[in-house]
């Protein structure tokens, strides 16, 4: 008898393959998509457009232009900054929305999923190699941005030798700015981190991934109108986006970490709902 069990246990064994096997499977299939490829491209182009808009026009005339593209000038540090700023408004979520869209619903709508619902892959290692894929898609659409923006700021625009002015007029080190850059750069990943959650668990509802993506984006443009409104100060705390600026505050001296430290928070939380959603739904889902 015990015989026996031994070789089913052995069989089993055999026949479930090692997660690292699943998530590297996942990350060629997540970084072979076209519509990453894509996503990622556009996503460079952001940092070289405001490089070459600021290096031909010599940024915006006093008075006129946001405040904080009109510090770009002569501050190539800057640049990358504001850049994950910018694209933190659409194309960053964009790029992750897509990737939890495509991880669930869009492998229901191929009918993928039902395979590997029904291989011996465990619901739970499921979750997991379906949300690395999106962490593995914020993570690369944050580098590029950040990189390209850096680069860019140093070649295209300049600026002082080393050096990168505040908004509060005073003068950081490379070592420094380099680590207000990097910081910035995690906590954007962090608020990704966070939208791709949302996207896994609408993706455990629906087979259309279009479906995901109009959700997601909406809700995101409904956030922002609703933190707009002074009348609805008091949903402020339990709304997304009304950290999504916070990213700036690294570019002050001292470093307040206030709103950093507050909108990752935030951010943590909607990711344990969300993965807390996708993983009860996964559970109970037939194949």
């Amino acid at each position: 008898m015990s015989t026996t069990v031994a070789t089913r246990g052995a069989a089993a064994t055999r026949t479930t393959a090692p997660l690292s096997r699943l998530l590297a499977a996942e990350l060629r299939w997540v970084l072979r998509r076209p519509r990453t490829l894509v996503v990622l491209g556009l996503l460079a182009l952001v940092p070289l457009a405001i490089a070459i808009g600021i290096a031909t026009t010599g940024g915006p005339s006093e008075g006129r232009g946001p405040g904080l593209v009109a510090q770009i000038a002569g501050n190539g540090f800057v640049l990358p900054v504001v850049a994950l700023g910018l694209s933190l408004a659409l194309l960053l979520p964009l790029a992750v929305a897509s990737a939890g869209a495509d991880a669930i619903a869009g492998e229901a709508a191929t009918g993928t999923l039902r395979g590997l619902l029904l291989a011996p892959v465990g619901r739970m290692r499921l979750v997991v190699m379906k949300a690395a894929g999106v962490v593995t898609v914020a993570v690369l659409a944050v580098l590029v941005v950040a990189v390209v923006g850096m680069i860019a700021g140093t070649v295209v625009v300049g600026g002082a030798q080393g050096t990168l002015v505040t908004l509060s007029g005073t003068q950081l080190g490379i070592g420094e700015a380099l680590g207000r850059i990097a910081l910035v750069a995690v906590w954007t990943v962090g608020q990704l981190l966070a939208v791709g959650a949302v996207a896994l668990a609408i993706s455990t509802f629906t087979e259309h991934p279009l479906v995901v993506l109009a959700c997601v984006l909406g809700g995101l443009i409904v956030f922002g109108v609703l933190s707009a409104v002074p009348s609805l100060d008091w949903l402020q705390p339990v709304l997304l986006t009304t950290g999504f600026s916070a990213g700036t505050d690294v570019l002050r001296d001292p470093l307040p970490l206030g709103g950093l430290a507050s909108s990752s928070l935030r951010a943590l939380v909607y990711v344990v709902l969300g993965l807390g959603v996708t993983l009860a739904r996964m559970r109970r889902r037939d194949a």
